[in-house]
C-alpha cells in the first residue's frame, strides 16, 4: 500500500465497512464516533450499494409476509 493511512480514512473504514455495511444503526455509529449531530456522522458514512440491496430485499420480503395476512 503506497497510501499514508490517516486518521479520517480510518475513522471513515470503520464508519462504513466496520460498523454500517454489518447492520449497525446510524445512530449507534454517530454515538461510536462521538458525533453531536447525525449529519455531521452522514458525512463519513455513505450509503454502500451492497446495504442498501440488502435493506430493499429485507423490505421486499416484510412486504410479502404482510401481503398474505
Amino acid at each position: 500500500m503506497k497510501k499514508n493511512l490517516t486518521f479520517h480514512m480510518a475513522r471513515h473504514t470503520f464508519a462504513t465497512t466496520v460498523t454500517l455495511s454489518n447492520g449497525v444503526p446510524i445512530e449507534s455509529v454517530s454515538k461510536m464516533l462521538g458525533h453531536q449531530s447525525i449529519k455531521i456522522t452522514q458525512h463519513y458514512a455513505k450509503v454502500l450499494d451492497k446495504k442498501l440491496s440488502e435493506d430493499m430485499e429485507i423490505l421486499r420480503k416484510r412486504i410479502e409476509l404482510n401481503g398474505d395476512r
